[in-house]
């Protein structure tokens, strides 16, 4: 089977170029190497990649590629290319989200039905539902971004399912709650928290830290994606939640524990977009994709906390040598 990964550099694309890469499919990942954060991370996450055969990788904005031509002969595209980041979508940074999130994605759709791929799964999110008390958060509930990051991912989610009943172009989306576990952003809450326990810095809380998340190990996420492609109801849309609904209060408590280091707080005000609650109801993922979340919290930290201090160690030793 041959693959196309968008935004294959990401933290969650590049675990699924892994995961298609042993299920044997070939796989050409395309990025664009946005400098939302630091460049030289997102092509660390691709070295393991470019050393198998079977990836290769373009580089381009989906705004600029030919993608009709570079999605010929594919089975199945993995979009999961875009700006992230909720407290940056404000003021003048709107139009690289509408140009990333929504523009994009508008092309990558066309291409699909152009070039005749089987099947575009779609990586939404949970801001999609906005800042609500009506938990679990359901597929039918009515969608009211609170972003306008949230806005634009709902806006790819219609064109998805635009391109399906008008022109029959099977697509998925899938609604990812808080996704975490090695290769997360430097800008994420467990990133931020984990490296400040290693290093012994303060941490910054938002708000009271009595919000809640549905924290989501990114090889669950990896694996809800991959059975949307093979059982995924065309048109549709599932989302995608571990299972693991913490205050984050509670997560730094959990971390504390994790990582032996008790971490100082530094409080500020609720930030512009920021939700008070998130909890996903996966019972339609579950019944159409037969996905049940297999890493709770507390096992995904630990997985977390290892990968982050084996790369500090990574780093030192590299450093005695030069």
């Amino acid at each position: 089977m041959r693959c196309i990964v968008t935004g294959a550099a990401g933290f969650i694309a590049s675990a699924l170029c892994e995961r298609l890469l042993e299920q044997g499919a070939q796989v050409v990942g395309i990025d664009g190497f946005v400098p939302n954060y630091e460049v030289a991370l997102k092509r660390r996450n691709l070295a393991g990649l470019q050393a198998n055969q079977g990836f290769r990788l373009v580089e381009g904005m989906l705004e600029e590629l030919p993608l009709e031509k570079l999605f010929e002969n594919v089975a199945c595209v993995f979009h999961l290319a875009a700006l992230p980041g909720v407290r940056s979508s404000w003021g003048n940074s709107f139009e690289d989200y509408a140009a990333h999130n929504v523009y994009a994605s508008q092309r990558v759709f066309e291409a699909a039905l152009q070039a005749g791929v089987g099947r575009v799964v779609y990586a939404s999110s949970s801001s999609v539902y906005g800042d609500t008390d009506a938990l679990p958060m359901c597929e039918s509930a009515r969608e009211r971004p609170y972003s306008p990051y949230g806005v634009t991912k709902l806006a790819a989610e219609h064109l998805a399912r635009l391109y399906h009943r008008n022109y029959g172009l099977k697509t998925v989306s899938l609604r990812y709650f808080t996704v975490y576990g090695p290769r997360q952003r430097p800008d994420m809450a467990i990133q931020r928290f984990l490296q400040a326990a290693l290093a012994g810095t303060p941490i910054t809380l938002f708000g009271t830290g009595e919000q809640t998340r549905d924290f989501t190990f990114v090889q669950d996420t990896v694996a809800a994606t991959l059975r949307a492609a093979d059982r995924g109801e065309p048109g549709a849309v599932y989302n995608v939640g571990g299972g693991s609904t913490v205050t984050v209060n509670a997560l730094i408590g959990m971390i504390e524990r994790v990582t032996g280091r008790q971490l100082r707080v530094e409080r500020q005000g609720v930030q512009r977009g920021d939700v008070g609650h998130t909890c996903a109801d996966t019972s339609r993922a579950r019944t159409d994709l037969e996905f049940v979340p297999a890493i709770p919290l507390q096992e995904g930290l630990q997985r977390h906390w290892e990968w982050v201090e084996a790369l500090a160690d990574s780093s030192s030793k590299i450093a005695e040598v030069d």
